[in-house]
């Protein structure tokens, strides 16, 4: 099977924002959970990926970025290929140069361990806010490839996207090791400069991408990400709460609970933001990127055979315990097929979607500048090419 590591360093400043407001969110990782356990055992090529997000006081732009456009980044290894099957993906996220963090570790904080839990990974983007600070690029390279749980399966897509501000130079680690050291484990960094592609250069983010194989990206990060209406927005996001119905949540029953209402709290942060911004998150869930196989009976089920056998019935949706294996099953089963119509569903209408956007674009484009690069355009130039150099196929 096929590993796929994303180390997405991107160094986003996830300050004040809709979605946080001035609420303080604590992340907790109960003795139950799944995030540091080994990748489920399925058919599928993997992918990880690992953010590091620079929360120092001057990126607040890059984070609003970074929540609006996640789930276009997704997107595309939904729409990626190896062997005929779709990556699964497990995600980390650290955040760094935020004084608030002990200056004795570098200001630096693993806040997510790779997970496959995309909501887990909402949650915790939603919760960063901005303070300070020192921003110790090489420290926080370094940490992520020594600390995350990479994958040593061959043939896999390891990469490092880092984006900030300063220059890379800071701190007591040297950019120049720390970016070896990744390469030399197969991992490509990849630098996103939030400024003039000049500073970039002159700040040796340019040095560090080419160190290690990777690419030297600069963005706009106050740039807005702009959403343009179409038909089948509304229809799309009322298919979401349909096929939110169609999840099993397994585990502890505080576990069952979190998972349930995670997903709509996720739901739910994406709309503050947008309606485009929960609609491109509902294409995500109508794919095979968003998988919960660790969770969700329905994933569960059509990655292991053998998964009723493998959980305990204490840890069975409640509505299941008493049901007989068979009627388990059939249960799942019927779960599984109503989940398959809805997305279904949610694709072709998204299909129809694109091509109006398409045409809206081309349109737009007659009487508009061309838009300033953001996050998720350097995000996408760069995976779209590294991946079709490692034998995947993207957009098809």
């Amino acid at each position: 099977m096929a590993r796929f590591t994303l180390i997405f360093l991107t160094l986003f400043a996830l300050g004040s924002s809709a979605f946080a407001g001035d609420k303080t969110i604590t992340i907790k990782v109960s003795s139950d959970s799944p995030t540091t356990e080994a990748p489920f055992k399925g058919k599928r090529p993997s992918v990880d990926v690992a953010i590091l997000l620079d929360t120092s006081n001057s990126m607040d732009g890059l984070i609003k970025q970074a929540k609006t456009q996640l789930w276009t980044i997704v997107q595309q290894f939904a729409e990626a290929e190896k062997n005929g099957q779709t990556p699964s993906l497990r995600v980390a996220l650290f955040e760094y140069g935020n004084t608030r963090l002990p200056a004795s570790e570098g200001y630096i904080r693993q806040v997510v361990q790779l997970t496959d839990d995309l909501d887990a990974l909402s949650e915790a983007l939603f919760s960063l806010k901005t303070n300070g600070g020192d921003e110790y690029c090489g420290q926080v390279i370094k940490e992520a490839v020594k600390r995350l749980d990479w994958s040593s399966e061959p043939n896999s897509y390891k990469a490092i996207f880092i984006a900030g501000n300063e220059p890379f130079t800071q701190g007591s680690v040297d950019y120049r090791k720390a970016c070896k050291k990744a390469i030399g484990r197969g991992i490509i960094v990849n630098t996103i400069h939030c400024g003039s592609y000049s500073q970039g250069v002159s700040g040796k983010w340019e040095a560090g991408a080419k160190l290690a194989e990777g690419k030297y990206l600069n963005i706009d990060q106050d740039e807005k990400v702009i959403h343009i209406d179409c038909p089948q927005d509304k229809v799309i996001i009322q298919l979401n709460a349909e096929l939110n119905k169609t999840y099993l949540w397994y585990g502890t029953a505080s576990a069952r609970e979190q998972y349930r209402s995670n997903q709509v709290a996720q739901d739910q942060n994406a709309a503050g933001l947008s309606s485009g911004v929960l609609l491109k998150r509902v294409v995500v869930k109508g794919g095979r990127a968003y998988n919960n196989a660790r969770r969700d009976l329905v994933d569960a089920l059509a990655e292991n055979d053998d998964a009723f056998g493998e959980i305990a019935e204490a840890q069975l949706p409640s509505q299941l315990q008493k049901l007989s294996e068979a009627e388990r099953v059939d249960h799942v089963k019927g779960m599984a097929a109503k989940r398959k119509e809805l997305q279904q569903q949610i694709v072709k209408l998204n299909r129809e979607r694109l091509a109006y956007l398409a045409e809206q674009k081309k349109l737009a484009a007659k009487n508009a500048p061309a838009a300033a690069a953001t996050l998720g355009d350097a995000v996408l130039d760069a995976v779209q090419t590294q991946l079709k150099a490692l034998g995947f196929e993207v957009g098809k």
